[in-house]
């Protein structure tokens, strides 16, 4: 069972998730709506137990930069969001030993996403953010070897019954547990994390 709420943009809204039963926040450095710079990220860090796991999210950004923004921000692990090769992942992996490689579910990345060092493996949408969900059996396209976390469109209402079909390592959402960009909504926050659990709960009872 792992669940991360992605776009965190304030500390009220990371405590909350981390409260509510949250395995792991995101906290966005590339362009976006819910973009946070390090510094912010860095305050907020540092008031979250040490167990949560906390990634910043990068998209086609140089290694280098990942790896020292991270450290910066004081976070966890890296999620590369973007067209990263898998010598990119490499050697970002060569300082950064958790990191979550995002593919569009799909395409030729998510069909080979085992050439890339990690088997942390995001899948999504092709407008990541955008709330959208996608094809569902277009996972059965990717490599038995990686685990997959599960991305696009999720919402309470359909966590559950993705978890089922998917039966992903985790899951992962950002704008549907969103009142507005870069600020969630406590009530599906925990409807969702609830439901998310149940259907894990249940895949472990199945197996």
């Amino acid at each position: 069972m792992f669940i991360k709420i992605c776009g965190i943009t304030n500390e009220q809204d990371a405590l909350l998730a981390v409260a509510l039963g949250a395995d792991a926040l995101g906290f966005i450095f590339a362009p976006s709506p819910r973009q946070v710079a390090p510094q912010r990220v860095k305050e907020i860090v540092r008031r979250l137990p040490q167990n949560i796991i906390t990634v910043g999210v990068f998209r086609d950004e140089h290694p280098q930069r990942v790896i020292e923004t991270i450290r910066e921000a004081g976070l966890f692990g890296a999620q590369l969001h973007g067209h990263e090769s898998a010598q990119n992942v490499a050697e970002v992996m060569v300082d950064l030993h958790w990191v979550i490689k995002a593919v569009v579910a799909g395409s030729v990345e998510a069909a080979r996403a085992d050439d890339y060092l990690t088997n942390l493996i995001l899948v999504d949408s092709p407008n990541p953010g955008s709330g959208v969900a996608f094809d569902r059996t277009l996972i059965a396209e990717l490599p038995d070897t990686v685990r997959v976390v599960l991305s696009g469109g999720l919402t309470a209402e359909t966590v559950e019954s993705a978890i089922s079909d998917v039966m992903p390592w985790g899951v992962d959402v950002s704008s549907g547990v969103e009142k507005h960009h870069g600020y969630k909504d406590p009530i599906k926050l925990k409807r969702f994390i609830d439901n998310a659990r149940i259907g894990f709960e249940k895949i472990a009872a199945d197996t």
